[in-house]
């Protein structure tokens, strides 16, 4: 019984750790802070959670802010030494305050500015050049073609090679290898004969203009005076700017009915003289059934006083007004199977290169009367019509022609 009441004692007896939290936890109300008093209120109030969150946001904010002020206070220091060392090089820190209204005006006009651009490469301009070019003709080339790629006149081509073309455009042929000048002119041998001044005066130059020209690799002072240098023979020279007249290739004036003597120069076509047959209306029409070029135009400037018409080997050629017959057959000058007719009124046509001859000497035709065939005989680069019209001197065909 005695254990038992002790064990009943030990059950009864206080704990000294549980008084001490009870002093703890059992703080009288009274004794605690506003603070703490405010925040239970605030809790009983189901509030608390709330303000749990605002506080946080709160101190996020807070923070932020102490970080960027830390952060502003650090580079002015790391920026402050480098700007006084600067002003120290620089020179004197103080600096004179001009006033702007007190600076007079520069009485200079203003003028818009250049835009330049960015270029990525570096452009260098062509020299001029002064040495003569080889050209192989290629097929189709022409005579104005050529002088267009290189830049010049169609007549420097001619000028330039002679002894190929005898100033016929209808001479140029595929694989003729031609001397392209660097300048418009002539290009000639010098053989002698009369003074090299005289000679520079037929070309319409001065011997300065020859002999000072850098492509002819001339020294001036080895060659005494210019009027009669000295220059051996056979010597080519470029004339630039030079100019003279074609050596004539083409069907005399005149030949007509009355007398047309003056062809016999020309081959074996001439006819004898024929008294009456038709006469020519003024007008006329088209020689061929085609009315565009194949070729060359008229252009006297290339020794070429014709219109060359497209069409076919074998199609018609027809007579351009009534008239007669002045020449028929083979012409010795480039025209090759050739008709001429005198229109008994001044004027005279002309159509070369004809592959066959349906009328001959003597014949009166009508005003688009068939009188042969196109064809590419003589001097010619292909098949078409060379078609020429004569009043006293050789005339524009499309003055005469109408409209195509």
């Amino acid at each position: 019984m005695m254990k038992t009441m002790q064990n009943d004692f030990k059950e009864d007896a206080p704990n000294p750790e549980s008084k001490d939290q009870e002093k703890t936890t059992d703080i009288p109300f009274r004794q605690r802070s506003s603070f703490t008093r405010w925040m239970d209120n605030l809790v009983g109030m189901g509030l608390g959670e709330s303000l749990l969150r605002i506080g946080t946001n709160l101190f996020s904010i807070i923070a932020i802010v102490i970080v960027i002020v830390l952060v502003q206070a650090f580079y002015g220091q790391a920026q402050s030494p480098l700007s006084k060392n600067t002003s120290q090089v620089s020179g004197p820190a103080a600096t004179t305050v001009v006033d702007i209204g007190s600076i007079p005006a520069l009485d200079v006009p203003i003028v818009d500015g250049i835009s330049r651009s960015a270029q990525i490469h570096t452009n260098v301009p062509s020299r001029p050049r002064q040495e003569i070019t080889i050209y192989t003709v290629q097929e189709g080339d022409t005579v104005f073609g050529i002088a267009e790629k290189f830049g010049l006149e169609p007549q420097t081509i001619l000028w330039g090679n002679y002894n190929i073309l005898q100033d016929n455009p209808h001479s140029l042929r595929p694989s003729q290898e031609l001397n392209i000048l660097p300048v418009d002119g002539v290009y000639w041998e010098w053989l002698g004969g009369l003074t090299f001044g005289s000679w520079a005066e037929f070309y319409g130059v001065t011997a300065a203009d020859i002999i000072e020209y850098p492509g002819n690799h001339i020294d001036p002072n080895t060659i005494g005076d210019y009027n009669n240098a000295n220059i051996k023979n056979g010597t080519w020279l470029i004339i630039p700017n030079g100019k003279r007249e074609f050596v004539s290739w083409s069907a005399p004036l005149g030949v007509t009915r009355e007398n047309p003597a003056s062809a016999r120069v020309m081959g074996a076509g001439a006819c004898d003289p024929v008294s009456g047959g038709a006469v020519g209306y003024g007008t006329y029409v088209y020689p061929t059934n085609k009315r565009y070029l194949s070729g060359f135009d008229f252009s006297p400037e290339t020794n070429h006083f014709g219109v060359d018409f497209a069409g076919n080997e074998g199609e018609g050629v027809y007579a351009a007004d009534a008239g007669v017959v002045v020449y028929s057959g083979w012409n010795d000058y480039g025209y090759g199977n050739m008709i001429m007719i005198d229109h008994g009124n001044g004027f005279q046509s002309l159509y070369a290169h004809l592959s066959a001859v349906y009328r001959g000497c003597g014949q009166s035709v009508g005003q688009g009367e068939g009188i042969g065939a196109i064809g590419s005989t003589g001097r010619s680069s292909g098949a078409h019509l060379h078609f020429e019209l004569m009043a006293g001197s050789k005339v524009n065909p499309w003055s005469y022609l109408p409209p195509p």
